[in-house]
């Protein structure tokens, strides 16, 4: 029998995945992807303009974030994995759909587009894996600092990669 839970649980809930979503979109786009933004390209906005409008992107991840809670509630997925694999397959649907749909309309390039596609379909099976460990515990402090460690940990990594790569952009080989 599962246990009722309040609004502000799931509401919570929400929050803490939509951080950990946050913290590894940093690492996708200011690390791993972050040379691709570097080229200028006709698809995408000024470097300052995308900055300023980072804001409206990360209000998409937060309805992502209460689509997959809704979701996996829904259908009373149990357990971190579940819940994960679950969340992955309906990222590869969304951001697959989403990508297709770029890929007909505009010049993005592929190795952008590609990169969006398989991170932002990681990113939503974080999501939906914090949301497991959530919905199997009562109390969701401890959740939180795990995930507040997880954002600094990508943060530092995001870091050093954006070093790394500076590093590597001044030397001559």
């Amino acid at each position: 029998m599962e246990r009722q839970r309040s609004f502000g649980f799931y509401a919570l809930l929400t929050l803490i995945s939509w951080l950990s979503m946050l913290g590894f979109d940093l690492f996708l786009h200011g690390g791993l992807l972050a040379g691709l933004y570097k080229q200028p390209h006709p698809f995408l906005l000024s470097p300052e303009r995308s900055f300023a409008l980072i804001p409206l992107g990360y209000l998409s991840f937060l309805l992502l974030a209460v689509l997959l809670v809704w979701l996996i509630t829904r259908m009373a997925l149990q357990g971190w994995r579940r819940s994960a694999i679950f969340a992955l397959q309906v990222g590869f649907l969304i951001w697959g759909s989403f990508s297709l749909g770029l890929i007909s309309i505009s010049t993005i390039p592929l190795a952008l587009l590609a990169g969006w596609f398989i991170g932002q379909t990681v990113e939503m099976g974080i999501g939906g894996a914090v949301i497991g460990i959530g919905l199997k515990s009562p109390k969701l402090g401890r959740l939180f600092f795990s995930v507040f460690g997880f954002v600094i940990m990508m943060v530092i990594l995001t870091v050093v990669l954006q070093n790394v790569g500076l590093i590597f952009a001044n030397e001559s080989f």
